[in-house]
């Protein structure tokens, strides 16, 4: 399990939550050096996120260059957060440095055509398998379906691991360049309808059910990796398999949910 020594104690967040919103209600006179202890203290946000995109991109992808673009996305969320929205800034501020990375990637068109082309292949196989079995299906199943040995299909969840391989909160859509967070398009409960909260209420309890239905490894590595904040290395520990194994199994299984969300949406 993770050391979490580095993590904040409640007090001192809380102290900093305090200290953002009292710095963005009197924006004009909150001197240069506030805002600069501001920065350093969400400085580990731009970090987690950074180290959590960059395990599954190519190696000429530069860590520095994502954490600079990152860094930019931190700066912008202290400029333009606003307290009375009732949203907290470490949910806002990651929002916008995902968002500034994401941007970042695709205006670089780092993806090979190829490995473009074989997502939407494997995506399309799994919508249709997963239609005709009304349940997620297990990796052999869409293995079989491909007509692929266990070494090709391994080579192709590589291939296409960075284009699979996105937090849970991307909301599904029809390409994969095109996606946006699920909180971007979904307020704050204080602030939306109840006909939204509703739809967002539901929504969650889909993906969680879709879960449940999940094979139960695939369904262990998304909690371990999600809800208990554990590095990718470290869940491979547990298993007694190898990095890049959990990696395709994690990269199935957000394609499964994410392939799941689409088909239910676009009904």
């Amino acid at each position: 399990m993770k050391n979490h020594a580095n993590t904040t104690a409640p007090s001192e967040a809380s102290d900093a939550r305090s200290r953002v919103s009292r710095a963005y209600k009197n924006a004009e006179t909150t001197p240069p050096e506030s805002q600069e202890a501001l920065l350093q203290f969400y400085l580990p946000i731009v970090k987690s996120i950074v180290a959590k995109i960059k395990i599954n991109l190519p190696p000429h992808i530069e860590e520095d260059d994502l954490y600079s673009v990152g860094l930019a996305g931190l700066i912008s969320a202290l400029k333009k957060y606003d307290p009375s929205q009732r949203k907290s800034f470490g949910s806002y501020s990651a929002m916008r440095i995902r968002g500034a990375i994401l941007d970042e990637l695709r205006r670089m068109d780092w993806m090979p055509r190829n490995a473009r082309t074989n997502f939407k292949r494997l995506r399309k196989t799994v919508e249709e398998l997963e239609q005709r079995l009304g349940r997620p299906a297990t990796e052999e199943e869409v293995r079989d379906e491909l007509h692929l040995t266990p070494r090709e299909y391994s080579e192709l969840m590589d291939e296409v691991r960075p284009i699979s391989f996105v937090p849970l909160d991307l909301s599904p859509s029809g390409d994969e360049g095109e996606e946006t967070s699920l909180s971007e398009v979904i307020a704050d409960d204080s602030l939306t309808s109840a006909t939204d909260k509703m739809e967002k209420d539901e929504m969650i309890r889909m993906v969680a059910e879709r879960i449940n239905q999940l094979p139960e490894v695939p369904r262990k590595v998304l909690a371990m990796y999600y809800y208990e904040d554990m590095r990718l290395a470290e869940i491979a520990v547990v298993f007694g398999l190898t990095e890049s194994r959990i990696c395709q199994i994690h990269s199935q299984a957000i394609l499964s949910l994410r392939t799941y969300l689409t088909s239910v949406m676009h009904k």
